[in-house]
């Protein structure tokens, strides 16, 4: 249960700003029961009908086109300045990034929030088999936790804090091609080929700023020991390889995260989660405020991760930042 809490998150169990709190509770508050589910397709199939409806409502969609610069209007909404040299001002602006990359890109001051997670991707010839003799589909079902017992997490927690690549490296293992096969090639699906999904816990930035590649090897091989532990047979030869002949490994630290993604930090959250409730105090009235999407300029919303009530990958931010927009119409 406390790897719910933990998962991108960098605090130890106890952690007095309670943010450990607030990630489990995004975590099992999920269909009201905190059942995990994967679309069908993969996320990418998601973006695809987002994109198929947007397109239907007659809605442009431009990529490639990063903005640099947005300048508030003083009746609300603003300019962006993009970075093909374009601009583009819109009465109201839904923002779906980190509440620090908002504030960057407005020239105000902003810290950088702090991601916690090494995320490894594995393509696999066939599933490995385990040494508990467990049969690989059972045992690669739902989620395979690794290192995950609460003096072990506390002990990374703390290797971490001292500046050491946590070794064993507590992780959280997903097969989804178990669940959506359809997410691989037919021809590579007969074959027997499976995804593997790694999440490395405690493992901050701080750890790979002063030697970005040679401490992504080594958070690679600390998390692939303590999925080797488990099992019956070496991995290494169960690994699909690309054209090249290289393993079908990829490693994204938060580094590698941040310059990929845009995620300052790398932190999968956009920032520490809020309490999924407007707090009694707060201001509540606009809309956006309301819906806890408001940022400090006026119809400058936040539709991400780092809304009030945001929510991880829920969604919940997308939907009432679009609300708080409605209502105000």
């Amino acid at each position: 249960m406390l790897t719910d809490a933990l998962i991108g998150t960098f605090a130890s169990a106890h952690d007095p700003s309670l943010r450990q709190n607030r990630c489990f509770l995004y975590h099992v508050i999920g269909n009201r029961s905190g059942e995990w589910r994967v679309p069908v397709g993969g996320m990418g199939a998601v973006t695809a009908e987002l994109i198929r409806v947007a397109e239907e409502a007659k809605v442009e969609i431009h990529t490639d086109c990063p903005v640099e610069t947005i300048t508030p209007l003083g009746e609300g909404g603003a300019t962006l300045q993009l970075a093909n040299g374009e601009s583009v001002t819109g009465k109201t602006i839904l923002v779906n990034c980190a509440p620090a990359t908002l504030q960057r890109l407005l020239g105000e001051t902003y810290s950088s929030p702090v991601g916690s997670q090494t995320k490894i991707n594995i393509v696999l010839r066939r599933l490995p088999r385990f040494r508990s003799e467990i049969e690989p589909p059972m045992g690669f079902a739902g989620t395979l936790h690794l290192g995950q017992g609460y003096s072990r997490l506390q002990a990374a927690y703390e290797e971490a804090l001292a500046g050491h690549i946590p070794d064993p490296m507590p992780c959280e293992v997903y097969c989804h091609t178990l669940t959506d096969g359809s997410i691989l090639d037919p021809e590579l699906r007969a074959a027997g080929y499976h995804t593997l999904t790694l999440f490395g816990m405690h493992t901050p930035p701080a750890l790979f700023t002063a030697d970005p590649e040679g401490s992504r090897e080594r958070a690679k091989d600390a998390a692939l020991r303590s999925l080797q532990d488990v099992l019956a047979e070496p991995l290494q030869p169960c690994l699909a390889l690309d054209r090249r002949g290289e393993p079908c490994v990829e490693v994204m630290t938060p580094l590698d995260i941040e310059a990929e993604l845009g995620m300052p930090g790398g932190n999968i959250f956009h920032g520490d989660l809020a309490w999924p409730w407007l707090a009694g105090d707060a201001a509540a009235a606009t809309a956006a405020e309301r819906w806890g999407v408001a940022t400090s300029h006026p119809r400058i919303l936040l539709c991400g991760s780092g809304a009030v009530r945001g929510g991880a990958v829920s969604g919940l931010g997308g939907h009432n930042a679009a609300m708080a927009v409605l209502e105000d119409d």
